[in-house]
Formats: structure tokens, sequence, C-alpha cells
């Protein structure tokens, strides 16, 4: 299979970050894609991490990665984000935002780059992969590549 490059990947590339590339077959029946991925890749969830975009009650729109076996605390969100409330964005506003549909929407090469956070137990990986920026496309990479390249703040952000 050859992989189409997305301009997740380009971003990825150009910041001059080590990474691989991995394609599944995407179910788009499936309720949870992280988990779907990790399934067809043969990939701890916990290293598989979804990428969420969330809207502040400030009116601004951030990005999240968790582990796609979690669950997003709105409310760590807000705090960390400096925010009073927090909630999931709208499907079509987070298209427009950064130019992926749901199912497809990277942390990288974004059309309007929105300020990201990633769950702290990322940093506990050698690696974890996030999505590559369609259905069915994950880049692996270090975890302290992805928070630097990304500038992301690595907090605790999922519900016990």
């Amino acid at each position: 299979m050859s992989v189409r490059v997305t301009p997740a990947i380009r971003a990825v590339a150009a910041a001059a970050i080590r990474h691989r590339v991995l394609e599944y077959d995407y179910d788009p029946s499936a309720e949870a894609i992280g988990l779907q991925a990790a399934e067809a890749l043969g990939i701890d969830p916990a290293r598989v991490f979804k990428t969420l975009v969330v809207a502040l009650d400030t009116g601004e729109l951030v990005c999240v990665a968790i582990p796609s076996d979690a669950r997003l605390s709105l409310k760590a969100l807000a705090a960390a984000a400096g925010a009073k409330r927090a909630e999931m964005a709208q499907p079509a506003k987070a298209e427009r935002a950064t130019g992926y549909v749901v199912g497809g929407i990277s942390p990288f090469g974004q059309r309007r780059r929105l300020r990201t956070f990633i769950d702290e137990s990322a940093l506990g990986h050698a690696e974890i992969l996030l999505n590559g920026g369609r259905r069915g496309l994950q880049i692996g990479l270090a975890p302290d590549d992805a928070v630097a390249a990304l500038g992301a703040a690595a907090l605790p952000l999922t519900a016990a």
C-alpha cells in the first residue's frame, strides 16, 4: 500500500522528527477510532493517542491528544487552558479549523494551528502514535519530539 502524504506527515518531516508511518484498514462503523487503530496495528491502546478538538468557554478551540483507551477530563483541560468550562467542539467546527475530517484529525499540519495539550502519560512511552491526517493513518514518534514540535503542554488530562 502506498502512503499518500498528508499535511501532518509533511509537518513532521519538516520538523526533522524521526518517525514512522503506519497504515491500517479504517472501519467506518467503529465506535472508537483510536481503539480500532490500536487493534488493527496490534499496539497497546495506551500508546495510540486519539486527537480531540475541544471548545473552551473563552471561544478558543484547542487540540487534545489522550490515550485511545482513556476519557478526557473536560474539567482538567479547562483548568489547564485557563478557562472555566470546556466541551467537545462540533465536528464541523473542528474540521474547518484543522482542515481534516473527523477520524483523521492530527495535531500536526492543521490549517489553523490550535493550542495543543497532550496527556502526560505519553511521556512514559518510547513511542506514541498520533493520527497521520487521514483515516487509517498513524504516525509513530517519540512523545518528547511531539511535545516540542507542537509546543504542547503535557499534563494529566484523563478522567479517573
